[in-house]
């Protein structure tokens, strides 16, 4: 069995982006900062590694030492994907036994995370005030979720049309009153 090195962080490989779920908010009541792995003892269920040079580094099998052997052998995400920016491509990869093996595109050309009901793809628009091929989530029938910033803006959008709403029927009421007020009086 394999000891973790002395300090562990010089065995520490800290993907660009992962997902852990059921793992809480707060530890020992405080806003959480970090996870550990090897502390909380729960594998990510989905890691990702974006893609800087020629994608060499984020496919390399070298036993202790590569990142994809590390990620099938140790880490051992049940999704392991690789994004290469510059291609606009996305490689997802699942853990079946002990293995890694590619998923393959569905029709909308998404790769599925069924344990989270999501898909996975490339996306093509503005985001952030930037035009590219963005690695984005729909649901499961092939929605596009928002992210974040869009949800704010959705919200703030429903808001202004309720506050509009408001405004409306209040000039519609005094409307109304003025109208009643006319006909008591006339």
């Amino acid at each position: 069995m394999a000891r973790p090195p002395e300090p562990p962080e010089r065995g520490a490989e800290a993907p660009d982006w992962f997902y852990v779920p059921d793992v809480p908010p707060t530890l020992d009541g405080n806003l959480r900062r970090f996870y550990v792995m090897w502390q909380e003892l729960m594998p990510p269920l989905i890691v990702f590694e974006f893609v800087s040079g020629d994608g060499s580094e984020e496919r390399d099998r070298t036993p202790r030492q590569g990142k994809f052997w590390i990620y099938e052998r140790i880490i051992r995400p049940a999704f392991y994907g690789i994004y290469e920016v510059k291609k606009a491509q996305v490689e997802v990869y699942h853990l079946v036994e002990d293995r890694f093996e590619l998923v393959p595109q569905n029709e909308r050309g998404h790769y599925a995370i069924a344990q989270i009901g999501v898909e996975l793809g490339i996306w093509q628009g503005v985001y952030q005030g930037v035009e590219l091929p963005w690695l984005r989530w729909w649901d499961a029938s092939g929605n596009l979720l928002p992210a974040a910033e869009e949800r704010a803006e959705q919200a703030e959008l429903v808001a202004e049309q309720e506050r509009q709403r408001r405004i409306e029927a209040e000039l519609r009421i005094q409307a109304l009153e003025a109208r009643l007020r006319e006909l008591e009086g006339g």
